[in-house]
């Protein structure tokens, strides 16, 4: 049965409800005079905004690279979102679930049962952050130039409070020197809760070693906490930040490491097309599967995009869906997609998702 005649199908089965109970019922999320929730325990996923990672967003570069050299690509870059509907009352579900394409999940699917608003803000900002700096990481070795590992924050109330600074740079840990944000990451996770760790930082041209006692990480019992968002920064005179708000998890990745890369390489990278994309980049450059790819493919095709770069393990759901006219590259590494993006350039064939 397609889509279409399905949808019908679904729509004619609910036509017996009374019209006028249906419709007050929509506008309703509590009984009257009552302190009695009618909100439903789903939510609804479906096709989020597109983001030029190469353009601005209210006049402030999404990926704002500053170096002796940068190029203005005449490309696009899109990465692509997923929007999340909640707090809905049973019509409305219902309404979505005939009249769209959404996916309908459970809420703690997308919220985990018994997690606070704040929590799941400071967890969205984590993978955030450490998704920029995988991305800056993985953007330099493949330009094959040097990074250090700043502080981006300090989290309140933790151990490093007191102690560290942002904008610090963190050169050693325990007498080990390190480059990269990973790297502090091990050491320090090597460590247990009560342990005292003694750490080297640059902070405003001078160094100075402090050490605090490490905390216990209340998601993860047992393990070490020292309570930074830690970011890599490319050293000598090149600046690399992310200006995107309200945009948590890592799938954006990829696409933000390819922004830097067709920046700070001449030329454009896209041949001038409009090429989108998702995916999480690890430092060493590879790239891993996301969630909800459908609905990022849909977003991608109604925003005009001529070549999609989807990871392996996804492509078996982008093509359940129609595409389109897009072409889908089926990537796996950095090197993946920076291949898949020149070979469309130049109209060379493409490794795709029905290839791979």
């Amino acid at each position: 049965m397609n889509t279409a005649r399905h949808r019908r199908t679904r729509t004619l089965a609910w036509g017996a409800l009374p019209l006028l109970l249906l419709t007050a019922a929509l506008s309703v999320d509590h009984i009257p005079l009552a302190d009695v929730p009618l909100t439903v325990p789903y939510a609804a996923e479906g096709p989020g905004p597109t983001v030029d990672t190469l353009g601005e967003v209210e006049g402030i570069p999404v990926v704002d690279v500053r170096a002796p050299e940068v190029d203005t690509p005449a490309g696009q870059l899109r990465m692509t979102t997923v929007s999340v509907r909640t707090n809905m009352t049973l019509p409305q579900l219902i309404g979505r679930w005939l009249t769209t394409d959404d996916t309908i999940v459970p809420a703690e699917q997308i919220f985990p049962k018994g997690a606070t608003r704040e929590e799941i803000e400071e967890a969205n900002k984590a993978a955030f952050s450490q998704s920029e700096s995988a991305a800056t990481v993985a953007a330099m070795d493949w330009l094959h130039l040097p990074v250090k590992t700043v502080i981006a924050d300090v989290i309140k109330d933790s151990p490093a409070q007191g102690h560290i600074r942002p904008d610090d740079v963190l050169l050693q840990v325990d007498g080990k020197r390190v480059a990269k944000p990973g790297q502090a990451q091990e050491l320090i996770a090597a460590l247990a809760p009560g342990d005292q760790v003694e750490l080297l930082l640059e902070r405003d041209g001078k160094e100075i070693t402090v050490r605090p006692t490490l905390g216990e990480n209340e998601h993860d019992p047992g393990k070490a906490l020292l309570g930074v968002y830690m970011a890599a920064h490319p050293v000598d005179d090149i600046e690399v930040s992310y200006n995107l708000q309200d945009v948590g998890g890592p799938s954006a990745g990829m696409m933000f490491t390819l922004a830097v890369i067709d920046k700070l390489t001449p030329g454009d990278l896209t041949g001038g097309h409009v090429v989108a994309g998702t995916g999480t980049i690890d430092p060493d450059g590879t790239v891993g599967p996301i969630g909800g790819i459908v609905h990022k493919a849909r977003a991608a095709r109604d925003a005009g995009t001529e070549l999609f770069l989807s990871p392996s393990d996804n492509c078996a759901e982008v093509l359940s869906r129609d595409t389109g006219n897009m072409v889908v590259a089926a990537v796996d590494t950095l090197d993946d997609a920076v291949t898949a993006i020149e070979s469309f350039a130049k109209g060379e064939e493409v490794r795709t998702c029905g290839s791979a």
